[in-house]
């Protein structure tokens, strides 16, 4: 597959907002070429199919996700403070691409098993740096020696999502990043008074 970055992102970019306006199932090769301003036939020069350029969106986006994430969180010194940025980021990035954020909380979730299986694959390297900074603070004596990483992982992770999702079903009426503190504190400090 040609890699012409320039296109291959337009058209990526393009995929996200047709995705998120007209549904996966509802987003035909045409439309998406439509709004990248290219002829039908492009998109496959870069991508076997639409589901291909799904996954390849999921790729790309979740790469600069990590990459973000991971620049914020070089400065910090405590694993708390990581895992603070880190839902930061992850609050600020989705709401700053709603139609990002309709993609990935609403359009993947509804494609077949294997389409699933795929993405979850590209979930992996998010979820182990979700776990490094879990590790670090149980290293460093900030978290408790008897935390169970992957339960901890799935716990922040499946919080964080939940959380854009109910913001996205809620059409995005309200400021996302401004609930990262009380979720974060939430996930430090649990509902026990201290």
């Amino acid at each position: 597959m040609k890699r012409n970055k320039p296109k291959y992102h337009q058209i990526i970019d393009a995929a996200v907002v047709t995705i998120a306006e007209n549904g996966y199932h509802q987003a035909q090769v045409a439309k998406i070429a439509k709004q990248a301003g290219v002829a039908d036939g492009t998109i496959y020069l870069y991508f076997k199919n639409k589901e291909d350029l799904l996954i390849s969106l999921f790729r790309e986006k979740m790469g600069h996700f990590i990459e973000k994430i991971q620049e914020a969180i070089a400065g910090k010194s405590t694993a708390a403070e990581k895992l603070l940025v880190l839902v930061e980021s992850h609050f600020k990035m989705l709401s700053e691409d709603p139609h990002l954020a309709v993609v990935t909380q609403l359009e993947l979730r509804q494609s077949n098993k294997e389409l699933r299986l795929k993405i979850n694959e590209v979930l992996k390297d998010y979820l182990q740096l979700l776990d490094e900074i879990l590790k670090e603070g149980i290293n460093k004596g900030e978290f408790r020696a008897s935390l169970n990483v992957l339960l901890a992982r799935q716990m922040v992770f499946g919080t964080m999502d939940e959380t854009v999702t109910t913001w996205v079903m809620n059409d995005q009426k309200y400021d996302l990043v401004a609930l990262a503190p009380g979720v974060s504190d939430m996930l430090l400090n649990g509902f026990s008074v201290h």
